[in-house]
């Protein structure tokens, strides 16, 4: 491995010498404390002197002094000389001889304590490198760690190549030891397995492993056969029994991204000591997976005929609606006679047949009709599914071990009565067979099928009754399916007691919360009642146009009136606007590129060092292809660069990790820039879900008429913060509950983004989220619809809060079960170390909260009551501050306000997307959010730019008023025609500076 295979020279030369510094980093490492300044004073030159200071502080900023400690940057070099009140110019000159300077270095680090690579250093630094090249194969995330590693022992850091060689054995040896401790599981019958699965077969029309790989895109039973035959495949090859836990997960992902990417062709040429450990964990893989498909596709198939069921039933009652209004005119005309007591009961009859009518009374009564049951005919209508159910249940039943906690026993007894019965082809349901696991509202089919003797309809409506309610199991996770992923039991989703005993302490440190329950619930009362005086306050005034009660006690929350935008905020933005350079989104990106570096975070899925000089301008062509969505075809007519090289480019150097990372470096850049501060402080964000259609057949895509018309379509759901940068962004079902999938954004943000609070609209607050977020050290700031109608809570008598808040008491309808949360408070903990340590998704967690049906699942009312309480004390609060609202609504419109630019950059093709696979639809959207964030980015660049040349041309401008001018504006950037990527040729067209020139001349002139 070349040094210059791994980084470029410019990025040596970076690596080699100083940084830029800001604030934060100056005030920490530059500040001398008594007992430096008298070390440094030793050296009796002021250059001397000057130039160990700089050395001391540098070491352990950086991990190691660049040679040229001239180089240091001026805030640097300007702080130190002013406190050792020694000239900036001393430093010129200092370290001429390399051996004056090594000797002060060394100097310096006994000093302070540092060390200096040693056997013994080298040795342990080999050792935590080959640990770490077990999990990543990326020669710059080892170099970079290992320079974290250096720095956090202490010790100073070593040359970049002989760093470099050191990766490059770890890499080295990562590959040895993975072949060492696979060796047992590759006998020779095994490997001509994994031989054969790189053989073309006639039967499948491909080889078995490129069969494995490809996704369903619709949930058919044609589908879920297809599934099941994979996995059948897989079972015959023992793949569900593979054990490679003795590989890190993270090598196990890499060496099946890996084997995803390469043909057969390609895998075949590989020696078997890299060959048969990547097709081990694509085995390993693909029978969870495969699995893990065909539940989905199971419930996939269940739900939509149960959808199209519910749309049937709305239909017929819609229908029974309007003969019903008819009935209930007659009714009305019938009353008014009947009623009249002035109208004897012997002309009665008279006047209904003579004033009525006799054909229409008959009318009426032909049109009578049956009580509806429960369901309203729901269970009816799905019966006539039942032939398209059959077609996969049969088998889906029979390849599948169902397992389940407590409560679900007759349901699991029921699944495996009915999977003896299609295994018989028997009719009729065993006598005695359970029927405790069948909703109420279906009981009645039951009962009613069972007194009549109709067998055949009894077992029709039980079969349904257990399919949908194993659907139900597996979604809440009371069933759950050993070997599986998505599916397995919850309680592996959790940290084991044993290792959440020794996490305890510090996770409640880390978050803010008392270990112990009564402390929890006393800060928590403490909370409300603070609340709730400021809502009394609130409340005591009545002024109209304010949260006030009426005379009946009715809430009243009028809407927040328009937002007082300064007057020359509007004129300001159209200015600005006309200063920024226009240029297409192409150039754009090459200028973000170069200052955030974003591309070099689009790393080789196998670990491919060099970079060729054509590959960033090709990486560029794809981002924008899938950010636009051309697509690579139409990109490929459009700038000239041949198909085969974008899809290759797209298939090896796009992942949601990589493109996470490149987007976190814009984000990162963005959150740096001084005129961000004026958007917000970075530590308010919001989400929201945007809809975008999809051709063709999809597994995620489902109709939404409302979005879709007669189409179908999917979700992305993004995070923004109150900075307009958006770092967080997931392809979701549109179906999906959006409030599954709020926390999740939060805790796996990448960014220096310090998010504390988070606003939704009404999607995002259920219980389990306000309860989430509060153990977790988050808050949730949601805007709730019909706020006024929520129950709220109380933690004591009613009598105590009415007599303590006389108005805002009075809101508090029900009395919290605090006996309930300080039983479970421990599990709650665990519940929310288990969340944020990543052990399990939020949004699998709060999904199986929000799911299960179990009501004697004790831990499940607990996060429930828990959020509760925590949605009382937001109310309160929401209520008495109007400022806290206005917020709240202000950041909620950054989010539309991007997702008008995410719509206008995504054009092509009506905005519909083509990819039918979600992994691939994930790549996409992540496109779209860094092209979106890296037009916010150079929008906000160059009007921080803009804004410089009226300050100096003598103009004031307030920093509140450019709070309202935000960077979503995009006229200056165009996306449409031809692209064109010369990365050379545009950073030529920059200045000195590194920036384009602003259109001063159409602006600054006007307001001399």
């Amino acid at each position: 491995m070349a040094t210059q295979d791994v980084f470029s020279a410019e990025d040596l030369e970076r690596l080699r010498g100083f940084p830029e510094i800001n604030r934060a980093e100056l005030i920490r490492y530059f500040t001398l404390t008594g007992a430096d300044e008298a070390f440094v004073r030793q050296f009796r030159t002021g250059r001397n002197v000057l130039g160990v200071a700089v050395q001391l502080c540098t070491l352990p900023w950086l991990g190691f002094v660049p040679d040229d400690v001239a180089a240091a940057p001026a805030a640097v070099v300007g702080r130190l000389s002013q406190r050792l009140r020694i000239a900036m110019g001393e430093l010129r000159g200092y370290g001429e001889r390399e051996q004056t300077r090594t000797d002060h270095l060394r100097e310096v680090a006994g000093y302070a304590g540092w060390r200096s690579m040693d056997t013994a250093e080298w040795k342990d630094l080999e050792e935590f490198l080959f640990a770490r090249a077990m999990e990543h194969d990326s020669p710059k995330l080892l170099f970079r760690l290992a320079c974290e590693y250096l720095l956090s022992s202490r010790v100073v850091r070593p040359g970049v190549i002989l760093l470099l060689r050191r990766v490059a054995a770890a890499r080295a040896r990562a590959r040895g030891e993975t072949w060492a401790r696979v060796r047992h599981l590759l006998t020779d019958r095994r490997c001509a397995e994994l031989d054969l699965l790189l053989v073309p077969d006639a039967y499948l029309g491909r080889t078995p492993l490129a069969w494995l790989g490809v996704g369903p895109t619709s949930s058919s039973p044609a589908a879920v056969k297809a599934e099941l035959e994979k996995l059948t495949y897989l079972r015959r090859l023992d793949a569900h029994t593979l054990d490679l836990s003795m590989l890190p997960a993270e090598r196990r992902r890499f060496l099946a991204g890996v084997g995803r990417r390469l043909t057969g062709q390609a895998l075949q040429r590989r020696e078997p000591e890299r060959r048969y450990p990547i097709l081990l964990t694509l085995l390993a893989q693909s029978a969870v997976d495969v699995l893990d498909e065909t539940l989905l596709l199971f419930d996939q198939a269940i739900s939509g005929r149960e959808a199209a069921a519910k749309q049937k039933v709305a239909e017929a009652l819609a229908e029974r609606a309007k003969g019903g209004e008819n009935r209930q005119a007659l009714l009305d005309e019938i009353l008014t006679i009947v009623l009249d007591t002035g109208i004897g009961d012997e002309q009665i009859g008279t006047l209904l047949r003579g004033r009525i009518g006799m054909d229409r009374m008959r009318a009426a009564w032909a049109e009578r009709r049956e009580r509806l049951p429960r369901d309203h005919g729901q269970l009816s209508m799905l019966d006539a599914s039942m032939s398209y159910l059959r077609q996969f249940a049969p088998a889906v039943l029979a390849a599948v071990q169902f397992a389940g906690g407590p409560g679900t026993e007759q349901l699991l007894q029921a699944v495996s009565v009915l999977a003896e019965l299609y295994a018989t082809g028997a009719r009729k349901v065993p006598a005695g067979a359970p029927v405790g696991f069948v909703p109420t509202k279906w009981a009645g089919y039951l009962v009613a099928t069972e007194q009549s003797g109709d067998v055949t309809a009894y077992r029709r409506y039980w079969e349904i009754a257990v399919l949908v309610g194993l659907r139900d199991g597996l979604r809440s996770g009371d069933v759950f399916v050993p070997g599986s992923r998505r599916y397995a039991d919850p309680a592996s989703f959790l940290l084991t007691p044993e290792a959440w005993a020794t996490q305890k302490v510090e996770f409640c440190h880390l978050v803010g919360k008392p270990v112990e329950a009564a402390d929890a619930l006393a800060q928590a009362d403490d909370e409300l009642h603070t609340a709730l005086a400021d809502l009394e306050t609130q409340l005591a005034k009545g002024n109209p146009g304010e949260v006030r009660l009426t005379d009946d006690g009715e809430l009243i929350i009028p809407p927040l009136t328009a937002e007082d935008v300064p007057a020359e905020a509007d004129a300001l933005r159209a200015e600005l606007a006309g200063m920024l350079p226009r240029v297409p989104i192409a150039s754009a990106l090459v200028e973000v590129d170069a200052r955030t570096g974003f591309t070099d975070h689009l790393v080789h899925a196998g670990g491919k060092v060099n970079r060729p000089a054509e590959l960033k301008r090709n990486l560029l062509y794809v981002i924008i292809a899938e950010a636009t969505n051309m697509g690579l075809s139409a990109m490929a007519e459009s700038c000239g660069v041949p198909y085969d090289v974008l899809a290759w480019t797209a298939e090896w150097y796009f992942r949601p990790e990589t493109l996470e990372a490149a987007n976190a470096a814009v984000v990162n850049y963005h959150h740096r820039l001084p005129l961000t501060r004026a958007f917000g402080s970075g530590t308010l964000s919001s989400s929201d879900g945007q809809r975008f259609p999809v051709k063709g057949k999809s597994i995620t895509a489902r109709h939404l008429s409302r979005y879709f018309a007669r189409g179908q379509g999917v979700s992305t759901y993004t995070h923004v913060s109150d900075q307009h940068s958006t770092f967080d962004t997931k392809v979701i079902v549109a179906t999906a509950p959006e409030s599954h999938y709020v926390l999740d954004g939060l805790l796996g943000n990448a960014t220096d983004l310090a998010v504390f609070e988070h606003a939704t609209d009404t999607h995002g607050a259920t219980l389990a989220n306000f309860a989430l977020f509060d153990l977790v050290g988050k808050q949730l700031s949601p805007r709730i619809r019909d706020l006024g109608k929520i129950t709220l809570y109380r933690t004591g008598p009613n009598a105590d809060f009415l007599a303590r808040f006389p108005r805002a008491g009075g809101l508090l309808t029900r009395r919290l079960n605090t006996d309930l949360i300080t039983s479970t408070w421990d599990d709650l903990l665990r519940v929310a170390a288990s969340v944020q340590g990543g052990h399990a998704t939020a949004a699998l967690v709060v999904g199986k909260l929000c799911s299960s049906k179990r009501q004697q699942n004790a831990l499940t009312s607990a996060i429930k009551e828990y959020g509760a309480l925590r949605r009382t004390v937001y109310a309160a609060r929401y209520l008495a501050d109007e400022t806290y609202r206005r917020r709240i609504s202000r950041q909620l419109n950054k989010g539309e306000n991007l997702h008008a630019l995410r719509r206008s950059l995504a054009y092509a093709g009506e905005g519909a997307l083509r990819r039918r696979h979600h992994e691939q639809q994930t790549e996409q959207m992540w496109c779209l959010t860094l092209a979106t964030n890296a037009i916010v980015c150079w929008s906000t660049e160059y009007h921080g730019l803009a804004v410089g040349a009226l300050r100096r041309d003598g103009r004031q401008v307030d920093d509140e008023v450019l709070a309202h001018i935000w960077p979503t504006h995009h006229e200056n950037v165009h996306f449409y025609g031809t692209h064109s990527v010369d990365i050379d040729g545009e950073l030529a067209q920059l200045d000195t500076d590194g920036y384009r020139p602003l259109r001063l001349a159409e602006a600054i002139p006007a307001h001399r």
